[in-house]
């Protein structure tokens, strides 16, 4: 392991709580049959995270290896936060290298923070002005944190009023039997109703009664109460 990795780690545990350390096993599920099943954390909250990553923002390719490699869910995420900061400063070329690098990590993006602090910089910013085939080939894997990478990250889109993706993918993902992916699929609605609101209230009236109830709440949650309680209505 390179000294910097080991740094970052120490770095890491020097901010851990015993709070925290308890705490966030329970909140990200990592018990027997959820969806965390055996992660394990440092205990350090996410802005602290943050400080470490733009303390080490010029980490090699080998550091981000390890780090993504780490059993530590903290070292992962300081890893996923460096690639984003990056992104924000890459050529072309290094951006494109930064998203094979996560996308050859995916299995190690393990858990719902982890996606969406990172799907929407280095997956959805480097789409913004290239073809999407990349979000249907993830929304279409038999890997949920690949399905909700493809799904979050049209954040980016929408915030370039860029919406159709994500009615595409909501569409494809309308019987996803998992929650996570329900509230992503559903958030992800709400916020492109931000931008056109009359073309989410459609979509929701034409699909309200096969969508999944945890999509639809989470879909139409800004609506007006007499709005929602119709589109509700079975």
């Amino acid at each position: 392991m390179e000294k910097e990795t080991e740094n970052i780690i120490r770095e890491l545990e020097a901010l851990a709580t015993d709070e925290k350390k308890r705490m966030l096993p329970r909140f990200f599920k990592t018990g027997k049959g959820q969806y965390g099943e055996g992660d394990r954390f440092i205990g350090v909250t996410v802005p602290l995270v943050r400080t470490v990553a733009k303390t080490h923002k010029d980490a090699t390719g080998q550091v981000l290896d390890e780090l993504m490699a780490s059993p530590w869910h903290e070292a992962r995420l300081c890893a996923l936060l460096i690639l984003v900061l990056q992104c924000h400063r890459a050529s072309t070329e290094r951006r494109h290298e930064i998203l094979q690098f996560y996308l050859n990590h995916t299995a190690r993006i393990n858990n719902w923070d982890l996606v969406d602090l990172s799907a929407p910089t280095i997956v959805g910013e480097y789409l913004v002005d290239r073809e999407r085939s990349l979000l249907y080939r993830l929304a279409q894997s038999s890997l949920l944190w690949e399905q909700r990478i493809a799904v979050v990250s049209t954040m980016t889109l929408i915030r370039k009023g860029q919406l159709d993706d994500t009615y595409k993918l909501a569409t494809l993902l309308m019987s996803h039997p998992h929650d996570l992916m329900q509230k992503a699929t559903g958030w992800m609605l709400r916020e492109a109703g931000k931008r056109d609101s009359r073309r989410l209230f459609a979509f929701v009236d034409d699909n309200r009664l096969t969508m999944p109830r945890t999509m639809l709440r989470y879909a139409i949650e800004k609506f007006p109460p007499e709005e929602r309680k119709y589109l509700m209505r079975r």
